[in-house]
């Protein structure tokens, strides 16, 4: 195995024959430096997109497309790095530079060639954020007498924009998706409007059931700009980071308008521009964005399933999303059908309220114990051994990202293999209650359940005891044939009373709010959203390569679509922010390989 200075040199020398394959225009050159399996995964800096080139032929094609207007330069291992070798494979953080842009990534090579190649459009030369250096004074010295103060301006801005002045983009949806684009936007001086219906921002998360709170650890949620402090929680309740969403939109500057609802929007081709109609303080207001955001959640609308008998049940029905905790039913039978997370969550506090509760499990779970996945699933890149190790938040962003999700369950199969033997008994106990377990079609676990299908697991924080030595009574695979006025008729012929029936059933594909908010037209142009084409459980073909529609163009021109969980609106907000202020400075933006539609919902 090589040292670093070695590992840096061989590095170095695949970098700098890459760099003058690219200069030159020599494609074939270029290709002769890739492993015949390899990967170039993409995030704008080459395609104005987010691309996953999968082997020689497909990067051969990229490179064909938009080396003209990219002209990669200075090629380097970054600043203050040095490459390093784990089971002969050297890897390294590099910088390099395009025509409009500065890039930040990650090499791996193999037997001399690059195996993964990860590049990232970091800034746009010319429109760098002021930070660092460029950070603004903030005091205006001198004698001015007409000078503003900050609070002044702030408040100008807000009187202005969106009324005397159009946003160039507009943000459907508060949330941490929301605010984290608008964050970035902010810096990068694209005038930017963010509408909620709710009354404060951060009640995305009061306005949810009381126990709920971030199954993630602190190190994976930081929001762009602004980490969270050294002594906050590891797993954050609800209400506390509805207060850290909150002071974050106040303290970033963020035009938020709370208590606002999209009524409609439509697109004009010829003017490029949406008209977007927006009711606030009771009144209709006409918005004219170039851009439109929709952040509405990437899990997108409630899915509520029709039984029969739903109207003429006589107790109370709510979607998981519309459950407000337990406080009402002490003593009451309440019946919660589904058996994900937010079924496990809403029934540990029901049972901790005192109500009798029954799980009906629909189909199969994959669960992972929260302490199991700290430590072998997360600990590496997102927990405090890391930080200790030198781990920032952007390099565990990168390095997550580096890993083509062709090939990322290839490495998740043995965590969870770890996982399964280290937690036996635990999870022989839900399978001795009953319990459908499984860990993805293949075996790999919770990341790619997540990235496949956004569905079909639960992170324990305590439920499964309960399921396990049926303080949680469990149904298993069974369905809802019907409801009676004061009961749940399941399909194996088992009545249960009820006073209560919870449907965590998930949601549906997110191109559901563009249906709502523009037309089932735009919402079958731009097609399903999520998923990688796996081929796997609600994951149809074909294959991908990237989640579909997230953070990159859609077929319908100024449409985005941002949001996941806290990670990935840290992460992906850079990207998209980057591209829509090209777009708004009206730079040359060549996209290339822009996404099928083969799924409608």
């Amino acid at each position: 195995m090589r040292d670093k200075a070695s590992a840096t040199a061989v590095a170095t020398d695949v970098l700098n024959r890459l760099g003058a394959a690219l200069a030159a225009g020599d494609v074939p050159a270029a290709l002769e430096l890739f492993q015949a399996d390899c990967y170039w995964r993409d995030l704008v800096a080459f395609t104005w997109n987010l691309k996953t080139l999968e082997g020689r032929e497909q990067i051969g094609d990229m490179l064909r497309a938009q080396l003209g207007e990219a002209r990669p330069e200075n090629w380097r291992i970054a600043d203050g790095e040095e490459a390093s070798e784990t089971d002969d494979v050297i890897e390294g953080w590099i910088e390099f530079e395009t025509a409009l842009a500065r890039g930040y990534g990650q090499i791996r090579i193999k037997e001399g060639r690059i195996w993964t190649l990860l590049t990232t459009m970091q800034e746009l030369k010319g429109f760098e954020e002021p930070m660092g250096v460029r950070r603004p004074a903030g005091a205006k010295h001198g004698i001015d007498a007409s000078r503003k103060t900050w609070a002044e301006e702030r408040a100008q801005e807000e009187a202005e924009l969106g009324l005397s002045r159009q946003p160039y983009c507009l943000i459907i949806g508060g949330g941490q998706g929301g605010i984290a684009l608008a964050a970035r936007l902010r810096q990068l001086d694209v005038p930017t409007i963010v509408i909620d219906k709710y009354a404060r921002p951060g009640d995305q998360w009061r306005k949810r059931y009381k126990s709920l709170c971030l199954h993630d650890p602190v190190w994976y949620d930081h929001l762009p700009y602004m980490p969270f402090p050294d002594n906050w929680p590891v797993f954050t309740p609800k209400d506390k980071i509805a207060d850290w969403l909150e002071m974050y939109a106040k303290v970033m500057e963020i035009n938020y308008w709370a208590s606002t609802e999209c009524v409609k929007a439509s697109y004009d081709e010829a003017a490029k521009e949406w008209t977007v109609i927006v009711r606030r303080e009771g009144r209709e207001i006409e918005l004219k964005p170039k851009q439109l955001v929709l952040a509405t959640g990437m899990s997108g609308k409630p899915n509520l399933p029709k039984f029969p008998g739903m109207d003429i049940f006589k107790g109370e029905q709510q979607h998981s999303s519309q459950h407000p905790g337990p406080d009402a039913y002490r003593g009451k039978k309440v019946v919660v059908v589904g058996g994900n997370n937010s079924a496990h969550d809403i029934c540990a506090a029901l049972w901790e309220g005192g109500a009798d509760v029954t799980m009906v499990q629909r189909s199969s779970t994959h669960i992972v114990k929260s302490d199991s996945l700290m430590e072998i699933g997360l600990g590496a890149l997102y927990s405090e051994r890391a930080v200790a190790s030198g781990m920032t938040t952007k390099k565990a962003d990168l390095t997550f990202a580096s890993m083509p999700y062709k090939i990322m369950h290839q490495f998740q199969i043995p965590i969870y293999d770890r996982i399964r033997e280290r937690d036996a008994d635990f999870y022989k106990r839900l399978e001795d209650a009953g319990f459908m377990l499984d860990f993805g079609d293949d075996g790999s676990g919770l990341f790619m359940k997540y990235l496949r299908r956004g569905s079909g697991y639960y992170i324990d924080v305590g439920a499964c005891d309960l399921v396990a030595d049926g303080r949680i009574k469990l149904k298993s695979g069974v369905n809802v044939a019907r409801l009676t006025e004061n009961s749940v008729i399941l399909t194996d012929g088992t009545e249960l009373p009820a006073d209560l029936v919870v449907y965590a059933t998930g949601f549906s594909s997110m191109n559901g709010w563009a249906a709502d908010l523009i037309s089932q037209e735009v919402a079958d142009r731009i097609g399903k959203v999520w998923g990688l084409g796996s081929n796997t459980s609600k994951d149809p073909g074909p294959w991908e390569g990237e989640l579909r529609n997230m953070w990159k163009p859609t077929q319908q021109e100024g449409l985005w679509l941002h949001g996941g969980n806290l990670h990935q609106s840290r992460h992906y907000s850079l990207y998209l922010a980057l591209q829509l202020k090209a777009r708004k400075e009206g730079l040359p933006i060549p996209v290339y390989g822009p996404q099928p539609v083969h799924h409608l919902s």
